[in-house]
């Protein structure tokens, strides 16, 4: 009997024992859901307070962008990302699609003047590795040309292109086009990548004709200054009264710093010359070298009294090769055998005499160009100052006339010869000299001589054998002009000065020297003599001196006349 009561009390320990037991694992099971439900309920929480942070930051970020907009774009609010398409055009308008001018039209921002643009490149994948001075160079400022685009694209010129991607693009380039207000500008200090800028006559000129083309400027863009062949690039290094400004109906102050790089130019540069100092120099076959010198106002009197006369000379070594020589006054500043005013063309050394007789001198600056004709060439070149003699060039002291005295005309050489040694010269003129057969020559040369007389077949001239290579090769092989005609040498000179539509000229509305272009589209601006460049420049407005109406600068001179009777 207590054998069986103490086993029934071991099976009830044992029980509770194990009633205990399961009672404490559950607790343990029910704690440990709660902690992790505890986790759970506090890691939802902390996501749910970061997203709500991340909201409340992304809307304060919106609203400080709006606010900036609305700043920037003084009350107008316009952003768009289009792929950007390059065409051909000049300056800094952009092409935009349909549907940016109904976006800024509601807006009312055609109401607020000139429409400025800040454009920022979008990097994409494959390429964001850009250094940083690329991706400084990523955003810039433009206007606007038209509303022609396709639709989620917009066109850039070249120099828009040039400034966003300076050495390379991706193959579809998003970039952000934000409406911006921007400043008139006041100063602007300009640096060119070479030396030589400074050489173009009145280039303060040529650079605001270039301007002319452009709505805005951007410090660190590079802008392009095209003057006739010649190409220069200038670097927007600090503009007043901020980074980005207009440059929209606005005076500017403008200062060049020099070129400090220390690149080479790939344009010819102007070395200076002094009066009586030679400068020696080598060339090659086909390349040119260029020198400058001025006639400055006492030395114009002195030719115009003709007391000296300017001498232009080279020496030139003539063993392994030759030289031409070219001359032309500003502006036209680097002469070719295409465009010149005064050449020489002798084998070796060349002298150019320029004295009052010449209509083309005068008081200005001049440049020569020394060019290799065949070989490699050294050469000395100088301009010196020559008195003039008061013999005149030609006169003998005590010639007198074949008349004053009894003189017999030679059968042979046609000279007057005093009758009484006509025979005894007869004689001797006709064993000894023959005269040049070719119509027009008639110049007597020894019968030695006469073996190396030769005539031009082309144009009849007179030379030596030596000398007909270089002349054929010079006046009568055919030249290229850029514009695409083909002629010689002495019809390629005037058709540069004055019928080819790439000649330089000088604009009688802007002053700037400039392409002609072809004629006058407008018949009436044909028959007023105006070039392409004329008619577009002439179109401008100005005000009127004596009634203050905006005119057009080609119809001032009518305008004078036909209103106040000024002749």
């Amino acid at each position: 009997m207590d054998f069986e009561l103490r086993r029934a009390r071991e099976k009830l320990e044992k029980e509770q024992k194990e009633r205990k037991e399961r009672a404490r694992v559950k607790l343990d099971r029910d704690r440990k859901a709660k902690e992790e439900a505890r986790k759970q309920r506090e890691a939802i929480e902390a996501v749910h307070r970061s997203r709500r942070l991340d909201a409340i930051e992304a809307q304060l970020k919106v609203d400080e962008q709006m606010q900036e907009n609305l700043l920037v774009g003084r009350g107008i609010v316009f952003s768009r990302i289009l792929e950007a398409v390059s065409f051909q055009g000049s300056g800094d308008k952009i092409k935009l699609p349909p549907s940016c001018f109904t976006g800024l039209s509601d807006q009312g921002a055609f109401d607020k003047g000139p429409l400025y643009f800040e454009l920022s490149v979008v990097h994409q994948e494959g390429f964001s590795e850009m250094n940083d001075t690329d991706s400084k160079q990523s955003t810039t400022h433009s206007g606007v040309l038209e509303f022609t685009a396709e639709e989620g694209s917009v066109g850039l010129p070249p120099h828009v292109w040039s400034n966003l991607f300076p050495i390379d693009s991706p193959k579809a380039p998003l970039i952000e086009v934000r409406y911006v207000w921007l400043p008139k500008g006041t100063y602007a200090k300009l640096q060119p990548d070479v030396v030589g800028f400074s050489d173009l006559p009145n280039h303060k000129a040529v650079l605001e004709t270039s301007l002319r083309q452009h709505a805005t400027l951007s410090q660190g863009d590079v802008i392009t200054v095209n003057h006739g062949i010649l190409t220069y690039k200038l670097q927007v290094l600090e503009l007043r009264p901020s980074s980005s400004v207009s440059v929209l109906e606005t005076d500017i102050e403008v200062d060049v710093v020099g070129q400090d790089s220390g690149l080479a130019s790939s344009q010819p540069v102007l070395k200076p010359l002094i009066f009586g100092k030679a400068e020696s120099g080598m060339v090659e076959e086909g390349n040119y070298n260029y020198f400058k010198f001025s006639i400055d106002n006492d030395i114009w009197d002195r030719i115009a009294a003709e007391d000296i006369r300017i001498e232009v000379k080279i020496e030139a070594e003539t063993d392994n090769g030759d030289t031409d020589l070219y001359m032309s006054k500003h502006p036209l500043m680097f002469p070719t055998r295409h465009q010149h005013e005064w050449s020489s063309h002798d084998i070796g050394s060349k002298v150019l005499i320029l004295g009052s007789k010449d209509k083309n001198l005068g008081m200005g600056a001049y440049s020569i160009g020394v060019r290799g004709f065949k070989g490699t060439t050294k050469y000395n070149v100088a301009v010196s100052i020559q008195e003039n003699s008061n013999q005149k060039v030609g006169q003998q002291a005590g010639s007198s006339s074949p008349m004053d005295i009894d003189t017999v005309e030679c059968r042979n050489c046609k000279h007057f010869i005093p009758s009484r040694s006509i025979a005894l010269h007869e004689a001797f003129c006709s064993r000894h000299n023959i005269v040049c057969s070719h119509p027009g020559c008639g110049i007597v040369l020894r019968i030695e001589e006469s073996k190396n007389h030769l005539h031009c077949d082309k144009c009849g001239q007179a030379f030596q054998q030596g000398e007909m290579e270089k002349h054929m090769k010079v006046f009568h092989e055919p030249l290229q002009c850029p514009c695409g005609v083909v002629l010689e040498k002495e019809q390629m000179v005037q058709h540069q000065a004055s019928i080819c539509p790439l000649r330089l000229i000088t604009c009688r509305f802007c002053g700037d020297m400039v392409q002609a272009g072809t004629s006058a589209m407008d018949v009436r601006d044909r028959l007023r003599g105006l070039t392409e460049h004329e008619s577009q420049c002439g179109s401008r407005t100005a005000p009127c001196d004596s009634c203050g109406r905006s005119v057009m600068l080609k119809e001032m001179d009518i305008h004078q006349i036909a209103v106040h009777q000024k002749s």
